[in-house]
């Protein structure tokens, strides 16, 4: 039986995708590219809006971490990501590179979906 007060990955990205974060990223040659658009880019072209962190509910080494985006282009999108020991760390190298200024922590989503 599921817990209501359980958040997984894939029902944050589904309240995500319906507010308009349709887009997926994925890393290619040191840059995130779009899974729409096919597009490539820099840490300097992304905002990370919003971040969750999940430990998995039987095995706590199964970490994973969802980064809502926006590119300075207007996409939005979802960025689904191990981290902990199963990390990539190009992917990582990447996401620190992406100036402070770009990092929020904005309520994207309605306060009741939070919780």
């Amino acid at each position: 039986m599921e817990n209501e007060f359980t958040k997984h990955e894939i029902g944050y990205i589904k309240q995500y995708e319906k507010l308009g974060y349709t887009d997926s990223y994925h890393m290619v040659n040191g840059h995130l590219k779009s899974s729409n658009t096919e597009k490539e880019y820099s840490p300097n072209d992304i905002t990370i809006l919003k971040e969750h962190r999940y430990e998995g509910m039987s095995n706590p080494s199964d970490m994973s971490i969802l980064y809502v985006l926006r590119t300075l282009d207007g996409g939005k999108g979802t960025l689904l990501t191990a981290y902990g020991p199963d990390a990539d760390t190009d992917l990582f190298e990447f996401i620190n590179a992406i100036p402070d200024e770009n990092v929020k922590d904005e309520n994207v989503l309605p306060p009741d979906a939070e919780k």
